[in-house]
């Protein structure tokens, strides 16, 4: 076995696991911080896959921007105050851990009896060149100019007219 496989034995490990840790956590908190540490894993199993910039972006962004406004939310609404949904209808509980137990299975008879297409013949070394930053970088840059401005420009009005929104409502 190669180390590539083996790396993603690791990661794949670690994902599963910290997913289904998460979901059986009680408590939100700690649910999040199990859902940064998936993250890091997908991280992980980008690089195994050769996508270099999916990985960093998945760090930056999710793990770091989107997991902070997570916990943020999560602290400001105290979801420990809340009732949970399987205390009313305990039907409900045993219906979520079917569709549970049946999507477990699909993913093992994916792994385990599907096959990969004949059809697909996979070039090693020109996916690693496609998803190097600079690839990126240089569609983006070049083929991609326009729409890439564009969207930035629509952020840098979505950023505006929420500051803009924000101070009407602290003068208020």
């Amino acid at each position: 076995m190669s180390l590539n496989f083996i790396l993603f034995l690791i990661f794949a490990f670690i994902a599963a696991t910290s997913a289904v840790l998460m979901i059986t956590r009680k408590s939100a908190i700690i649910a999040a911080l199990f859902l940064i540490l998936n993250f890091a894993a997908l991280s992980g199993l980008y690089l195994t896959l050769n996508a270099q910039f999916i990985a960093v972006v998945q760090v930056i962004v999710y793990a770091g921007a989107i997991m902070v406004l997570f916990l943020f939310v999560i602290m400001l609404l105290r979801p420990s105050d809340e009732q949970s949904i399987f205390d009313d209808n305990p039907k409900l509980k045993w219906l979520a851990t079917f569709v549970g137990v049946l999507v477990f299975a699909q993913i093992l008879a994916i792994i385990f009896i599907g096959r990969p297409s004949d059809g697909l013949t996979p070039d090693l070394q020109r996916s690693i060149e496609v998803g190097t930053i600079e690839a990126i970088g240089r569609e983006l840059y070049t083929t991609y100019l326009i729409p890439f401005q564009s969207a930035a420009f629509l952020l840098l009005a979505a950023t505006i007219g929420a500051l803009i929104l924000a101070k009407k409502k602290l003068e208020d």
